[in-house]
């Protein structure tokens, strides 16, 4: 271990960026569809004597040795985001000859900028870097800082916190119900970063073992809290919603095309009706069909809803994703948003959310008046992109609980699914993943979608384009779903909802103080190594 550690330390220009950045990319794999977690257990050591390679204060000055740490902590973070996101490609693929020349810039750029937050996180820890195991929890407390900040800074992007390594299965989800995705990052530094006090530093105490010791303890408790949840899961009152989810496989040029409008709803209304396993659509409660169903405005057509009323059996209702449009007011254009709709059996509108995070890029163009002299336009052919929601809400069942409804990516933000008044009884997220394929993204989405019913004690229902959808208890277990780049449906019960978790309670505070913790061990420590020298 000191002999691989040195090497490390010893590095110094590119082949130390390389290092770090193959490391960085390496960690990827920890992250779905593959969920190879222990990988982590080399990349974050090497990370931690990267850092340790870096010229400290005293030798070098404050400016160089923070941009040194810098530099480390972007080329690992660019492997990383890099790794783990370079998928998002595919959605430049769909509209080659308009946007095909941006996708080198997206694989590259999206990554590159959200390396910075490694780079600002691991320039700090340097700041106050210790010789001693200590240096794991500056570490730490930093990355998940940075991570924090990573998912709420100019709209905030979380995909793929690191948290997520220590939630490949249900059993390793159930920490979030206390602590959430970020308590979870902060857990997955101490624990991946462990083994590097074993090498390469000049602690040679006793006390590093102990560390190390405590670190697979957590790691143990982790997993066991998970077992134990389980084992003695909480039976909430039982729910009698029939549940259809419509997968309909869908190509991303025929799902826009308005002039495939009749083949698009004529596909969601034959598979509606399919019969699988002696359930027909007479059986059904609540029909779901995805994000964006229509390459039209439902509200324009109202033979749509005419035909919607003869699909649905008495009482029953369609929740689906659709556009939506507003007039606008003196020289403004009309107002468009990415909406779900709740159609009651006689084909009424009784409900509507619009979403109100946007995908930059994808569905609104930052700093629009700029880069639109550019030339460059959001993904969505939408004149000035779509317009943001006003708020959160649930919507309300006459047959059911009351819903959250969560569109597309919503569903990746911790603490922030549940909008204002009641809490509802379940989750819903209507997404769509078809700009993607066939590709690690819409499995990561599925992941971290589990997560969020984990975090918030409630049952998620999703269904996408072109998959994955499906039906998730309050535990992150699936309990029917339909694969990746299948068409067809989902029948299933609403599972019931437990008691508030912890996180939905308390929120991030419950990180907050993990944070705190971590930081006064520090100050301890290093306090008392003075202590004893003086």
């Amino acid at each position: 271990m000191d002999r691989i550690a040195n090497r490390i330390v010893a590095l110094r220009g590119w082949q130390r960026l390389v290092l770090a950045v193959g490391a960085g990319a390496a960690s990827s794999l920890a992250l779905a569809p593959f969920g190879l977690f222990p990988i982590l257990w080399i990349t974050f050591p090497v990370f931690v004597w990267l850092i340790d390679s870096v010229p400290s204060i005293r030798d070098a000055g404050t400016v160089r040795a923070l941009v040194a740490g810098a530099v480390v902590g972007w080329a690992f973070g660019f492997g990383y985001f890099l790794g783990g996101l370079w998928w998002i490609g595919a959605a430049f693929l769909v509209d080659a000859d308009e946007f095909v020349w941006a996708l080198p810039l997206a694989v590259v750029l999206l990554p590159a900028g959200l390396a910075i937050f490694w780079a600002a996180a691991s320039a700090a820890a340097r700041l106050v870097w210790l010789d001693r195991w200590p240096r794991i929890l500056i570490l730490a407390v930093g990355l998940s800082s940075a991570e924090w900040l990573r998912g709420h800074v100019l709209t905030g992007f979380p995909w793929n916190a690191v948290g997520y390594a220590l939630t490949p299965n249900p059993v390793m989800m159930q920490t979030a119900s206390i602590i959430g995705i970020w308590g979870l990052t902060l857990v997955a530094v101490v624990v991946f970063a462990a083994p590097a006090v074993l090498g390469g530093s000049a602690d040679h105490s006793r006390a590093r073992y102990g560390f190390v010791a405590f670190s697979v303890g957590l790691f143990l408790v982790h997993v066991g809290f998970g077992m134990v949840r389980l084992s003695g899961a909480e039976e909430g009152p039982p729910t009698d919603l029939t549940l259809r989810i419509v997968q309909p496989m869908l190509d991303q040029d025929e799902k826009w095309d308005v002039a495939q409008e009749d083949a698009v709803f004529g596909r969601y209304l034959r598979l509606s009706v399919v019969e699988l396993d002696g359930q027909t659509i007479d059986d059904v409660d609540v029909l779901v069909w995805p994000e964006s169903a229509f390459p039209f405005l439902l509200t324009e057509r109202p033979e749509r809803l005419a035909a919607i009323a003869e699909l649905l059996p008495s009482g029953a209702v369609l929740i689906t994703g659709a556009a939506r449009a507003e007039p606008g007011h003196g020289d403004q254009p009309p107002r468009v948003f990415n909406s779900v709709f709740l159609i009651a059996d006689d084909g009424e509108i009784v409900g509507v959310y619009d979403k109100v995070r946007l995908v930059p890029f994808g569905e609104f163009l930052p700093l629009l008046d700029l880069l639109s002299g550019f030339g460059l336009r959001q993904l969505v052919a939408l004149p000035g992109g779509f317009a943001p929601g006003s708020k959160r809400h649930a919507l309300t069942l006459e047959n059911g609980p009351a819903f959250g409804p969560l569109i597309c990516y919503e569903i990746t933000f911790p603490g922030a699914v549940i909008g204002a008044g009641p809490r509802p009884g379940w989750l819903l997220n209507l997404t769509n993943d078809g700009w993607f394929g066939d590709t690690p993204g819409p499995h990561q989405h599925f992941l971290q979608a589990r997560v969020r019913a984990v975090e918030e004690g409630l049952p998620m229902v999703r269904a996408a384009n072109t998959g994955i959808s499906g039906v998730v208890n309050t535990y992150g277990e699936v309990q029917k779903s339909l694969e990746l780049g299948r068409r067809g449906i989902v029948d299933g019960s609403l599972p019931p909802r437990i008691s508030i978790t912890l996180y939905a309670r308390y929120g991030d505070t419950l990180f907050l103080v993990m944070l705190i913790l971590a930081a006064v061990v520090v100050i301890c420590v290093e306090f008392t190594i003075k202590f004893r020298r003086n």
